[in-house]
């Protein structure tokens, strides 16, 4: 084990940590917002839209992230027509084409997710709302949403631990996130195992972060205060 390198590599990983937790808050931001868009599709009673709904969660959970990359960040730059639009703009760089792989893989978890959480709501809370003569969008703004954001933290918790890991496949599309750098550093010193020692336990330290933070966000929440 060189500890020389260890200390030397370190501070240049820690500078990737950076782009690596802004590639997760914008994914997670975005994600959370479509998530909780399809998720209330999901609840619609209208069968056409349900199944769009439940279309777009099935294609995004059922193909690996990195092909879904590889098709935003290769595949829509072949599409001629896009690459004379404004879209052309975002499209081309690779930070934005990982976010929104990113954003969409993610928004499909969270909106199962959440529609889990929804539909475990007991009818008695949403009748008793009426009863006070709450309207329908209070209902759901005011007492649905924070039930079914404070039931499903635990999963929520998980989901963002699997993007934060999910989040190493950036270096596919030549970002320079901690996975990135330590591929780099790599291919430089020809030392793996020290590069990802340091690399794993940055990972392994914002997971015990995200952890603990929802644990403490579960026990503040919990139906039992």
């Amino acid at each position: 084990m060189d500890l020389e390198l260890i200390i030397t590599i370190f501070p240049k990983l820690l500078g990737a940590t950076l782009i690596t937790l802004k590639l997760l808050f914008a994914s997670l931001f975005f994600g959370l917002i479509l998530g909780l868009f399809f998720a209330i599709l999901r609840l619609n009673k209208n069968k056409l839209i349900s199944s769009f709904a439940y279309g777009y969660s099935y294609l995004f959970r059922g193909t690996p992230l990195l092909v879904q990359i590889f098709i935003i960040y290769f595949g829509l730059g072949q599409i001629e027509y896009l690459r004379t639009t404004f879209l052309w703009v975002i499209l081309k760089e690779p930070y934005w084409c990982a976010i929104i792989a990113f954003s969409l893989n993610t928004g499909a978890y969270t909106s199962e997710i959440l529609r889990s959480a929804f539909e475990t709501i007991k009818p008695g809370i949403i009748e008793a709302g009426r009863s006070l003569g709450l309207n329908k969008v209070f209902i759901f703004t005011k007492i649905q949403i924070p039930i079914a954001i404070k039931q499903s933290l635990p999963a929520y918790g998980n989901e963002i631990i699997l993007m934060l890991k999910g989040t190493s496949l950036a270096s596919t599309v030549t970002l320079m996130d901690i996975t990135g750098v330590a591929k780099f550093i790599i291919s430089t010193t020809f030392r793996p195992v020290e590069v990802f020692i340091i690399a794993g336990s940055i990972y392994l330290f914002i997971t015990f972060l995200v952890h603990n933070l929802i644990k403490y966000l579960e026990k503040k929440y919990s139906y039992n205060n």
